[in-house]
């Protein structure tokens, strides 16, 4: 028997081109017919946002940034909750630095694998360890993305439940 979690898609930026794309590749994932409820994004021209929670199979939240990965001018976040023998994760992309995966815990924070702090600490260089957590950690995404989070801070949330 499958194991279901649930998560939350984040556009936080889109061209009015590509979103009927994105709620195309977002169908497809879900296995059902995807229409979003877009907003303006505040923080550029001709530029729009949305937010889907959905639930589906453990995998979906990798399923849905492998989706939409093919629009480089996108930014957007997938969130999948830990569920039973998996943990949870947090996809990021945005145009400039590709996609970034971290894995999350329970209460929502980036777990940092023993081996990439290990690394880091071996460079001995302190300049380069900082910039090695901080790659790890996702730091840059986190400030490119960080204006476009607070912008949607009164957006409405739609749940979709993923068929099958």
């Amino acid at each position: 028997m499958p194991v279901v979690t649930r998560g939350v898609l984040y556009v936080h930026s889109a061209a009015r081109a590509v979103c009927p794309h994105v709620e195309w590749a977002t169908g497809r994932v879900l296995g059902m017919r995807v229409d979003l409820d877009w907003a303006p994004q505040p923080l550029g021209p001709g530029l729009f946002r949305t937010e889907l929670s959905w639930q589906g199979e453990q995998g979906t939240g990798a399923l849905l940034a492998s989706a939409l990965r093919g629009w480089a001018e996108l930014r957007y976040e997938v969130t999948e909750e830990p569920s039973r023998g998996c943990d949870g994760a947090r996809f990021s992309h945005v145009p400039d630095l590709g996609l970034f995966h971290a894995v999350m815990d329970v209460h929502g924070n980036t777990v940092v694998p023993e081996d990439r702090i290990r690394t880091a600490l071996e460079s001995g260089d302190p300049v380069e360890v900082r910039h090695r957590l901080e790659l790890a950690l996702g730091s840059a995404w986190d400030r490119e993305l960080e204006p476009f989070r607070h912008a949607g801070d009164d957006a409405q949330v739609r749940w979709l439940h993923r068929v099958g």
